[in-house]
């Protein structure tokens, strides 16, 4: 699989001057936690979701979770494991088939080992574990359970836990429940691929819910959580772990719409501000503001409830040209005494010792997502992805 991986070859090689590259399930842990783009959750009860799995993945989504927690009801819980293992089953007989990373939400430790068990030679298809409202107390235990179930099947299997308790957004716990996360998830760290932010709980507690035009950062409740997440769990020293962005609720049917511009310019053809104002009209600007944010504050990769979402998502991964250049420069190997130089670009100033960490960043980033051209930029990706 590789991001953009959808697209026709000729049109990768007018997008991007270093085009993402493949990779498969069994790759390191610090590329697919870099490659994890915008993880599409889907309730574990849709009757075709094994074909809803593939048709995703040909749209371009790499991640997904399939949810047996709060996407379904208490009483579908059941149905919904049994629908699981009839999935997978499915999909490990289709010669050929190439769905995404799969992980599964799990609502108790002991689903870890007994789904794993139930699901025989389609355990092949799973990377790992979702974990809910993760706290030292509550995530031992899915952990543990998690490594009996690897033990047990062979299979190489990662958790992502979802920070999203009471306990960590309330001022007078946090502190103590981010050392206990912390403590927990360096004691297994060789099995947490990313921590995942659960912002829908963190505003629940409050009774809070974000208008479309307002991203999670201008709620200053939230946006204190995942600073104090990022600057405990999300650290460049190497103590740190790839931490999420949190999910955008809104959506419409943005493809459907976008399809008469696309039609008449399927790549652009200088309609590119055409496009750009749709996007602003039809309520995704909050979204991309969002995402944007998400990476100024140190998150990668995205929480997605639509599959609208992914493809922007993706768009605004794709490292620039500008900042490619100045990552490359930063990281010359005759400069690793330090420094100061104008950037490439002649626009700004290129620190080494204090740009560095930044630098190796997008230079991951770059990796798993590629290097746009220098006339490229978001709306050509976007609108490329759309036609692919």
């Amino acid at each position: 699989m590789r991001h953009f991986g959808h697209i026709a070859p000729e049109v990768r090689q007018r997008l991007f001057h270093r085009e993402p590259c493949a990779f498969t399930a069994d790759a390191s842990p610090r590329l697919l936690a870099a490659a994890l783009g915008a993880t599409l959750y889907s309730p574990a009860t849709r009757p075709r979701l094994a074909d809803d799995i593939l048709k995703q993945a040909g749209r371009g989504v790499i991640s997904m979770v399939l949810c047996l927690e709060d996407s379904i009801d208490d009483a579908e819980v059941v149905g919904a494991e049994e629908n699981l293992v009839r999935q997978f089953a499915d999909l490990a007989e289709r010669d050929g088939a190439e769905p995404p990373l799969l992980f599964i939400r799990v609502r108790a430790p002991e689903q870890i080992a007994d789904l794993a068990a139930r699901l025989g030679p389609g355990i092949r298809l799973l990377s790992g574990f979702v974990l809910p409202k993760f706290t030292e107390e509550r995530g031992v235990a899915f952990l543990e359970s998690l490594a009996a179930a690897e033990a047990a099947t062979g299979r190489r299997l990662f958790a992502m836990p979802v920070l999203e308790s009471a306990e960590l957004l309330h001022l007078e716990s946090r502190s103590e429940t981010l050392a206990g996360i912390a403590r927990t998830v360096d004691k297994y760290r060789e099995r947490v691929l990313a921590l995942r932010l659960g912002v829908t709980d963190f505003c629940s507690a409050y009774g809070l819910r974000r208008p479309p035009h307002m991203t999670a950062y201008d709620v200053h409740i939230v946006a204190s959580v995942i600073a104090d997440v990022v600057n405990h769990l999300g650290r460049a020293d190497g103590t740190g772990f790839t931490v999420t962005g949190p999910v955008w609720e809104y959506f419409r049917a943005q493809e459907r719409m976008f399809k008469p511009q696309l039609r008449r310019s399927p790549f652009l053809e200088g309609r590119a501000e055409e496009l750009r104002q749709a996007l602003i009209e039809h309520d995704i600007d909050g979204l991309l503001r969002e995402i944007e944010l998400d990476r100024a504050n140190g998150l990668l990769g995205k929480t997605c409830i639509h599959p609208s979402h992914v493809l922007p998502v993706h768009a605004l991964s794709v490292v620039s040209h500008e900042e490619f250049s100045d990552a490359e420069d930063i990281l010359r190997p005759d400069r690793d005494g330090g420094g100061v130089m104008r950037s490439a670009y002649t626009n700004k100033m290129n620190e080494v010792k204090p740009h560095r960490a930044w630098a190796e960043r997008t230079l991951q980033r770059a990796e798993v997502f590629g290097v746009a051209r220098e006339d490229i930029g978001f709306v050509e990706l976007l609108t490329a992805g759309l036609s692919g």
